[in-house]
């Protein structure tokens, strides 16, 4: 049973693994994060300090609208980079290296029917997860904000399959780089495609943010203010679309 503003306390979780800190602390086999704690993923773990984000790569400033993020697939960390070391791993051919660019594709399944019976079958005791295919493990992996960060479900994957399996948005998922993210409210369950770094960003807010027993009023605020901000930049797939369809739109 979610508490107000589907949160639930962190405290019961009937799948989850405990929270690994988004600032440091070893990744855990699902999540971006490694014991060097990088600064894609500090970026959203507290307030925005005055100096610009550094690329990790080359070392130059970027400000915030040249902001881009890499994916190191073999330590499952995110990584700041400029727009042109971003550019080196968007080039086809590129996406089978040590990095891979997240993508800024938003997409959404109008049709996605997902009841209460399918819900608690993932056993995510919170409102909002997010789902990604981690290449490595060739699994798909769930995880879900929490006041101690990203927090994993251990449940079978194989359920995860059949109950996602169901929009086409599954079958467009590049792995590594791109996330389901499902919100549950009201009786309705909403299912986006997207980059998976804004997932980690709604860890950090809501790590920031929460407050007592069910999040707080702030943290309630900020969460249906990034999901409008995704609803407004996704692009809806049109009516009984077959899983693949609309896979090349919103690329950078």
């Amino acid at each position: 049973m979610s508490a107000p503003g589907g949160w639930a306390p962190a405290g019961a979780r009937p799948g989850g693994t405990g929270g690994s800190g988004l600032s440091g602390g070893s990744g855990g086999p699902g999540e971006p994060g490694g014991s060097r704690g990088p600064r894609g993923l500090r970026r959203f773990a507290g307030p925005r300090g005055p100096r610009p984000e550094v690329c990790e790569l080359c070392g130059v400033a970027v400000a915030e609208e040249g902001h881009r993020h890499l994916v190191e697939t073999e330590k499952r960390a995110l990584v700041c980079a400029c727009t042109g070391c971003a550019l080196l791993f968007d080039r086809p051919g590129a996406t089978t290296g040590r990095f891979r660019a997240v993508p800024d594709r938003y997409l959404t399944d109008p049709a996605h029917r997902l009841d209460d019976t399918a819900w608690e079958r993932l056993q995510i005791p919170v409102g909002v997860a997010f789902f990604f295919r981690n290449a490595a493990l060739d699994r798909l992996v769930a995880l879900y904000p929490s006041p101690a960060g990203a927090t994993e479900s251990e449940l079978d994957p194989a359920t995860w399959q059949n109950v996602l399996g169901a929009s086409p948005l599954s079958g467009l998922l590049e792995p590594d780089v791109e996330a389901l993210l499902l919100r549950r409210s009201e009786g309705r369950t909403e299912c986006h495609l997207v980059p998976i770094d804004i997932c980690y960003e709604l860890v950090g807010r809501m790590r920031m943010l929460w407050q007592g027993f069910d999040g707080g009023a702030e943290a309630r605020a900020a969460l249906r203010a990034f999901f409008e901000q995704v609803e407004r930049r996704a692009k809806a797939l049109p009516a009984g679309a077959p899983a693949g369809a609309g896979a090349g739109e919103g690329r950078p």
